[in-house]
């Protein structure tokens, strides 16, 4: 039985190709209004020519509202974005998407963003949005969340306000500190989910690479232990995967040890873990920080990475991720993944 959505794609396909391109300036006004139409067109890698064109559009429709400070949505625009989502999502394929993913990596569930975070860094607030509204869904059930580092994880805490699902929960670094960028560790990341919610945190500042003796002797601090503790009865796990070679050369991993991961196959890496093609752990950073098989035993466990150089990457770590996983990417990664899998 043809559905209403297909018979008009049917007589009108070049609706698709429209309803596409408003719903996606719509979209990026409504994350982030105020905004000027060159900035705009920037964040949409289009001509500011196209940028006029289609917010004239939107502003006659009444959908936005332009002003000195930049163009915003109106409450008519946010109505009109939420009934077309399940639209679009047909139209434009993301709804089969999710659910063949989903199937193939035998997980939870997979949420699709549309666009390419590796063309479109704003991307990564549309996936920020949607792990923010999946944490919501979930919180009220959990009491310790555990959070990495990395510029996505901070787009997810920016998304966050307080709310009746988020009290009474401690945020807690899931590792100590890694690279100089202060912004994108787990430690401050961890800090701002809590602000942003009224909530309390608890941080790690501890380095990495740890040499044996140092590794040993740091476990019997009592900091330490109780950080341990945490992460054993730890509810939910918010983190990125990341390239592994990409991830070494944050780190500032000598050529030798850059070298040393080719050599092994490692594709992607997450928790301080580096994993191979078959998903298998082929190097781990010696560090005090959640382990796999405490992350492997929390009831939700929210992986967030999005643009089709990391779709190679997020295979390889689902080769055996845990099935309470939910992953939120975007179209990018999505699709390279089914074509890697071909």
């Amino acid at each position: 039985m043809t559905t209403l959505s297909e018979a008009q794609l049917k007589i009108m396909p070049e609706m698709s190709a429209f309803l596409h391109t408003r719903y996606r300036f719509l979209q990026m006004i409504e994350m982030l209004g105020p905004i000027g139409r060159r900035g705009l067109a920037e964040q949409l890698s289009v001509a500011e020519r196209e940028a006029r064109k289609e917010t004239d559009l939107l502003r006659e429709q009444g959908l936005i509202i332009a002003s000195r400070s930049g163009m915003r949505i109106s409450e008519l625009g946010m109505e009109v974005l939420e009934v077309l989502k399940p639209l679009f999502y047909e139209w434009s394929g993301i709804t089969d998407l999710e659910k063949q993913l989903t199937r193939i990596l035998g997980i939870q569930n997979v949420i699709i963003v549309d666009g390419n975070m590796d063309e479109v860094p704003s991307i990564k607030f549309l996936l920020g949005l949607e792990a923010a509204k999946h944490l919501e869904s979930v919180a009220s059930k959990s009491k310790i969340v555990a959070v990495t580092g990395g510029s996505t994880l901070a787009a997810i805490a920016d998304s966050l306000t307080p709310s009746e699902n988020l009290a009474g929960l401690k945020f807690i670094a899931a590792r100590g500190g890694m690279g100089v960028d202060m912004r994108l560790q787990a430690n401050t990341i961890a800090a701002t989910f809590a602000s942003n919610t009224d909530n309390t945190y608890r941080t790690l500042y501890l380095p990495e690479n740890l040499s044996e003796p140092a590794y040993r002797a740091l476990s019997e601090e009592p900091i330490v232990k109780e950080m341990i503790d945490l992460y054993d009865h730890t509810d939910v796990v918010i983190h990125g995967i990341g390239s592994a070679l990409e991830m070494a050369i944050r780190r500032e991993s000598t050529e030798e040890e850059q070298h040393s991961l080719v050599e092994k196959g490692a594709v992607s890496e997450a928790f301080g873990y580096y994993f191979d093609e078959e998903g298998n752990v082929v190097q781990r950073i010696r560090t005090v920080g959640i382990q796999l098989e405490q992350v492997n035993r929390c009831q939700s466990i929210i992986a967030v990475a999005g643009g089709k150089n990391k779709a190679k990457a997020i295979l390889s770590y689902f080769k055996h991720g845990a099935k309470q996983s939910v992953l939120i990417t975007d179209s990018a990664a999505a699709t390279e993944m089914i074509h890697l899998l071909k």
